[in-house]
């Protein structure tokens, strides 16, 4: 942000007022965009069980009335409704302030996780990692999601990983 106040230092008062004001309307309007595809993955995956599973930016259109376009379907998957239960679980769990360990290690299990150890822990950075946020990895002094990822298996191998999305549904 500093390097932005500065670039503009040299304009009006009334200049860097409406170049603030757009910025903070781009920022706004980018995490409006940002909750709306939160909720429609989120409704796609716990209400219907039936979801985009290659949701990256290219399939996501900025139309010229600003609503927004997902194409490209071409790799669904369905969840059962067991399975979107467990999942739900683990969801629910994260977004507590205070995780409780237990709770979110046995619901790493039902949804189908096996891990060596079950180190509390490393389940719930493991957890936080795949269905949350790779923060843990700052502290850590690792770059990337990746290496995080590396550095948690070591620490409790992760034996089984579920793909509920593909198994055989009738």
């Amino acid at each position: 942000m500093q390097k932005v106040l500065d670039s503009i230092a040299h304009h009006s008062i009334l200049t860097r007022m409406k170049i603030m004001w757009q910025l903070a309307s781009l920022v706004w309007v980018q995490r409006r965009n940002v909750d709306l595809l939160l909720d429609v993955h989120g409704y796609q995956i716990f209400r219907n069980g039936q979801f985009n599973g290659d949701p990256h930016p290219g399939n996501i259109l900025v139309l010229e009335n600003g609503q927004l376009g997902l194409i490209d379907y071409g790799q669904c998957y369905t969840l059962t409704e067991e399975d979107r239960l467990a999942l739900s679980y683990i969801v629910r769990e994260l977004s507590n302030p205070e995780v409780d360990g237990a709770t979110l290690s046995s619901a790493m299990r039902d949804f189908g996780f096996r891990f060596k150890y079950y180190k509390e822990d490393v389940v719930k950075e493991m957890a936080s990692l795949l269905f949350d946020s790779d923060n843990a990895r700052i502290p850590l002094g690792l770059p990337t999601p990746q290496e995080l990822l590396m550095y948690l298996n070591s620490q409790d191998p992760m034996e089984t990983v579920p793909d509920p999305a593909g198994k055989e549904t009738t």
